[in-house]
């Protein structure tokens, strides 16, 4: 007999609210490994595959809200960090990243928190390292992947922050973060492509804006990059702090007066 429960759904969201209602145990709870995230296929027909999660029999909880605060205190005990609120710049203002002087340095004090972090979280889990794209990129891989995420990846956005925080305390200029765990991010990336060209082409045929909202700066900015070369409809990022709403305006079309003989 097998020692793990397995739930689909049309997509995470669905999949999660499953496991909850059968488990009786809130989404924010649930402690699960990500089987597959699921594609819509072509045109939502063919090739379509479910989202699916496993969750090991008796490990449906996750920790309770007092070990989550000693975990908070830790993280500020172990690197005295304040008490802030994360503000992420827009991410397509960011000039390009002037390498730390100390570059090993930097790469090594992520690599040592984030290991901290995701050993308090789970087991098993590895932490490697490279600059690409102007970022200092930390890759983890193994461990629960579906708990070094969290929901909607608020906690690897959690994890992410806090690195960021970490490396750039003893470097002058500042030294952007990327944390991925499992190719999550490319993961991420296509889908909020998918969901660009959608609401692009929506915003075009009603010729009406159509306002995105709850995405963090990098998500924006894939969005951004994505629409940018997109002649019939423009984007811009409206409102302030760690949310802001992505708004993607049709073009005005230009009328054609030449005359033909």
């Amino acid at each position: 007999m097998s020692q793990f429960l397995e739930f689909e759904g049309k997509n995470m969201d669905q999949a999660l609210e499953k496991a909850s209602n059968e488990l009786k145990t809130p989404v924010e709870d649930l402690q699960y490994d990500v089987v597959s995230y699921g594609s819509s296929g072509i045109f939502g027909l063919v090739g379509a595959k479910k989202a699916k999660i496993r969750i090991k029999k008796n490990r449906g909880r996750s920790v309770d809200s007092r070990t989550r605060s000693q975990a908070r205190d830790l993280v500020k005990d172990a690197f005295q960090l304040e008490d802030e609120t994360p503000a992420l710049e827009e991410a397509e203002k960011i000039e390009p990243m002037r390498p730390p002087e100390n570059l090993e340095g930097a790469i090594s004090a992520g690599q040592d928190a984030l290991k901290r972090f995701a050993d308090f979280i789970t087991e098993g889990a590895s932490i490697a390292a490279e600059v690409k794209e102007q970022r200092i990129v930390f890759k983890v891989e193994g461990g629960n992947s579906g708990l070094l995420i969290g929901k909607r990846g608020q906690t690897l956005e959690a994890m992410q922050y806090l690195v960021e925080k970490i490396v750039n305390k003893q470097n002058e200029q500042r030294v952007r973060v990327l944390v991925d765990v499992e190719g999550y991010l490319n993961t991420r990336k296509t889908n909020l492509q998918k969901m660009a060209s959608r609401m692009a082409d929506k915003a075009q045929k009603s010729n009406k804006p159509v306002t995105i909202g709850q995405m963090n700066a990098y998500d924006r900015r894939t969005v951004h990059m994505h629409l940018k070369n997109n002649g019939a409809v423009r984007t811009q990022s409206v409102g302030e702090g760690y949310y802001r709403k992505l708004i993607i305006f049709p073009k005005k079309k230009r009328r054609n007066n030449r005359q033909y003989n």
